[in-house]
């Protein structure tokens, strides 16, 4: 079973629930302010994905910005990285989708179509 993590009052994450939902593509669902994931768990989803670890988080979002990440993140190690993203559901990128094959950090329809092959 896929594991949606979004903030249901961000428009991309409704976007992207719509899109599973219009594609019969069942998923658990999980709300990323209230149960955000643990550092053990963005560090497995972080060497599943083959992605930056950047990439897992909310560039755009006031907490990155009033925290100022963009500075500080190139001197911070992974863990410290995994342990701050795991602090606050907000700093984490949205939406997630997780199953034991695929990790999908942020909506782009085309790569969520190739990946999920819709």
């Amino acid at each position: 079973m896929m594991i949606f993590i979004c903030y249901p009052k961000c428009t991309t994450c409704q976007k992207a629930k719509k899109w599973l939902e219009e594609r019969n593509i069942s998923f658990d669902f999980r709300d990323i302010k209230i149960n955000n994931p643990t550092a053990e768990e963005l560090q497995k989803w972080h060497k599943r994905s083959g992605l930056p670890l950047k990439r897992f988080f909310n560039t755009s979002g006031i907490p990155y910005r009033e925290l100022q990440l963009k500075e500080k993140l190139p001197s911070m190690s992974e863990s410290e990285q995994y342990a701050l993203l795991a602090t606050n559901g907000m700093l984490v990128k949205r939406p997630l989708l997780i199953d034991d094959t695929t990790i999908l950090v942020g909506f782009k329809e085309s790569e969520w179509a190739e990946k999920l092959q819709q």
